[in-house]
């Protein structure tokens, strides 16, 4: 008997360890025409391969339980299947068609790997290549081509996104999927996160307390990191911009290689630019900005499991176009040498996903260091501060039926800040934070047409600090604190499919963010302004209800948005007509019940008459006002961008060849918050061209922008510039260059 039992057991062994759980097929175009070079890729897997000169794939060892396969080719609408596996060979043929318009994405910001479509939160994807990024320094910016995102900016290289309104700490910002921390809280601090390695932004526009916590009170910017090379190959790029308007440049190259299991890459990236021109020619003094990054991972693939490990170290100088500056600047210069600041963020993470059967578990973990300097005088720091955060999660996804998923997860957040040197001024305390949360979210497809999601979550939070000064210096001294915060957030969401081109979407959201460090404790001069933080603040709370339309055929796309969104205690910073005995402006931390509204338009139409043109249009609308009537601070004016684009595949000698012309309008802004001053219209244009072109073996990318055509002179609602009365980057003509290389491990 024990023989027959051990026999069992072996044959059971070996059909697990041997089972492969294989995925092959064959590419074809609507003609039944092969395919080569097609990519198929398991986006929770990190894992893809290419099909080969006769359409043919094969990917092994995938895990058990439903997984979902994106097959995709350029030019060519993508197609996202969901497929089941259990210890069996699947063979799987995909016909792709060709399309002009690509009608949706595999997302993963949702807590859920699926479509676009699929999700009951409406996620909007931006991909990021050479014709979006290469016109312009300022990363941020690209941003702003999403409806419903808009910039504080001082210049190129200090800019804050800003979704349906809100900004800084009501916005979460996620590296790759971490919650990224680097002194956000502050118009004046840069995003932190550049373009180097980034494939696409998620974005989720709205309350997202439910999966992230708080800071999510006003959406999610999710930055994903590139695709790893598919299986058997070594491949890389260079790229290289070059900006009229700052003398600037840009330098990034980067390669990868993944083998069946293993697979990594490395990036390494610089930017130099002078201070900007202005509309009209002169210059922007200290707006100048430097930065260099590293960035390495690699990653194990099996069918147990994905195991990956990212680092990131970027430092920038970062000049701030302040009046001391200002007036000690006489010419113009790409050097950091007075009043600048100087971060350097490193960001070490690790994220796993296990499969065990139908059950899958994310165990992911985070350690990041930011130090903020703040330089006056030459080799003077004024504040120097170190912000050191540990991040960790599990998330277990329980066993799926095809139309339901569930997942229950546990966040835990430890952080600390430190000021370093004893240097003059100590803006924040020492502190320390912690947070705990738990959460639970279900999603559910009734009748192949309703998806229906829902989740609830709490959070345990905890803010002490130590003391600074002595109680005999009233200007310095703050007293330690301790806070306890405990908040529910949740939600309640569907997605009506009416049919495959027509969807009804409809969200409530319940969220919070608990005061932060700055707005409870600081006391300081900040640039050129001394602020106060109020202890006694309380978390704001938000309550947004939105609903959403989506139209699709061959060659039209139409998104229609509007959101409600009432925010109790809605935190900001506010003068307060007093100054210091030095005459600085005094600024301090208040908080008021508060709404926002508004909404998004987008038509994307491709002519079938010209195959060639397309024609791209898209609105933004938000109102923000306190109750007692004044308006918000930092609320974008309307806006109107129109873009018509003419491409084509081959062109004499040319590949993918195009040329654009937009333009980008700002509609009057006169609902001025008390600190504001109200903003006059105006319109940019824009003009693009580029193509690839073939030099024996080799494909080389080359474009050429001009943003902000005609030289306009003008000044955006949102820019801090105002305040030393500058005006915003003028005509900017770029050149970008992008050469890819690589090979084929046979």
């Amino acid at each position: 008997m024990k023989r027959v039992q051990l026999i069992c057991a072996m044959i059971l062994l070996h059909a697990f360890v041997c089972a492969q759980n294989k995925l092959s097929g064959k590419i074809t175009d609507q003609y039944n025409l092969p395919l080569e070079g097609a990519a198929i890729f398991v986006p929770e897997m990190a894992k893809g391969t290419l099909s080969d000169e006769n359409g043919n794939y094969e990917l092994l060892d995938l895990p058990k339980g439903l997984i979902k396969i994106k097959f995709s080719y350029l030019g060519y609408a993508s197609r996202i299947e969901t497929l089941k596996f259990d210890g069996k060979n699947v063979n799987l043929d995909i016909s792709l068609e060709q399309a002009a318009i690509e009608a949706e994405e595999i997302v993963v910001s949702g807590g859920y790997s699926s479509s676009q479509h699929e999700n009951a939160v409406k996620i909007d994807v931006l991909k990021l290549n050479p014709r979006t990024i290469g016109s312009t320094p300022n990363f941020t910016e690209v941003l702003t081509r999403v409806p419903g995102v808009d910039m504080i900016s001082k210049g190129g290289g200090v800019s804050k996104p800003v979704i349906r309104g809100l900004s800084m700490n009501d916005i979460l910002v996620l590296n790759n999927g971490v919650r990224f921390e680097n002194y956000q809280y502050s118009s004046h601090h840069p995003l932190g996160i550049d373009e180097f390695g980034i494939e696409s932004v998620e974005i989720i526009k709205g309350p997202a307390s439910l999966l992230f916590g708080s800071d999510a009170i006003g959406g999610v910017i999710n930055f994903i990191k590139e695709k790893p090379a598919a299986i058997g190959s070594v491949v890389g790029d260079y790229m290289l911009h070059l900006y009229s308007n700052t003398l600037g440049m840009t330098n990034n190259l980067g390669i990868k290689a993944a083998s069946k299991k293993i697979f990594g890459g490395l990036r390494l990236g610089q930017k130099t630019n002078a201070d900007f021109l202005q509309g009209g020619g002169a210059f922007a003094p200290n707006t100048r900005f430097n930065e260099l990054s590293f960035k390495a991972n690699a990653g194990f693939n099996n069918k147990i499991g994905s195991f990956k490990l990212f680092y990131d170290f970027n430092n920038q100088k970062l000049g701030l176009a302040e009046d001391e500056a200002i007036e000690a600047i006489s010419k113009r210069g790409r050097d950091n040498k007075i009043w600048y600041q100087d971060m350097d963020n490193h960001l070490l993470s690790s994220r796993n996903k296990i499969y065990f059967g139908a059950f899958k578990l994310d165990l992911n973990s985070a350690w990041q260091s930011t130090v903020l300097s703040h330089i006056t005088d030459e080799d003077n720091i004024e504040i120097q501060m170190r912000l050191a955060t540990l991040t960790y999660e599990a998330k277990l996804h329980l066993q799926s039926s095809g139309d339901s998923e569930y997942i229950l997860g546990f966040q835990g957040l430890n952080q600390t800040n430190t000021n370093l040197n004893d240097r003059e001024t100590k803006l924040l305390p020492d502190a320390y934070i912690d947070n705990y949360s738990v959460f639970g979210l279900m999603q559910h497809k009734f009748f192949n047409k309703l998806e229906f999601q829902t989740g609830v979550r709490y959070d345990s939070k905890t803010i002490s600090t130590e003391p600074i000064g002595s109680e005999t210096d009233t200007l310095v001294y703050r007293k330690s604190l301790y806070k306890y915060y405990g908040s529910f957030s949740g939600s309640l969401g569907a997605t009506y499919k009416v049919s495959g081109n027509l969807l009804f979407r409809a969200n409530y959201a319940a969220a919070f963010r608990t005061p932060n460090l700055a707005e409870l404790t600081s006391k300081g001069q900040h640039e050129l302004r001394f602020e106060l933080g109020d202890p006694g603040l309380i978390p704001e709370n938000a309550f947004e209800s939105d609903f959403s339309i989506h139209y699709h055929i061959d060659n039209i796309t139409l998104d229609i948005a509007a959101f409600y969104n009432i925010v109790n205690n809605y935190i900001f910073i506010s003068p307060t007509g007093d100054t210091t005995s030095t005459g600085i402006p005094i600024y301090k931390y208040k908080q008021s019940d508060s709404y926002l509204y508004g909404g998004e338009a987008g038509l994307h139409y491709h002519p079938k008459e010209l195959p060639f043109l397309h024609l791209e249009l898209a609105f933004s609308k938000v109102v923000g006002k306190q109750d007692d009537g004044d308006y918000l601070p930092f609320v974008p004016a309307d806006k109107l961008w129109f873009e018509i684009r003419a491409e084509k595949k081959k062109l004499f000698f040319l590949n993918d060849s195009f040329v654009s012309l937009g333009t980008h309008t700002a509609f009057n802004q006169d609902n001025a918050a008390p600190d504001e001053t109200v903003t006059a219209a105006y319109t940019l244009v824009d003009l693009k061209a580029g193509a690839g072109i073939q030099m024996k073996n080799q494909l080389i990318a080359l474009s050429i922008s001009a943003n902000n055509l005609l030289d306009k002179k003008y000044t955006g609602h949102l820019s801090t510039l105002k305040e030393v009365d500058l005006y915003d980057p003028g005509r900017n003509i770029s050149i970008n260059l992008k050469i890819p290389f690589g090979s084929i491990v046979k």
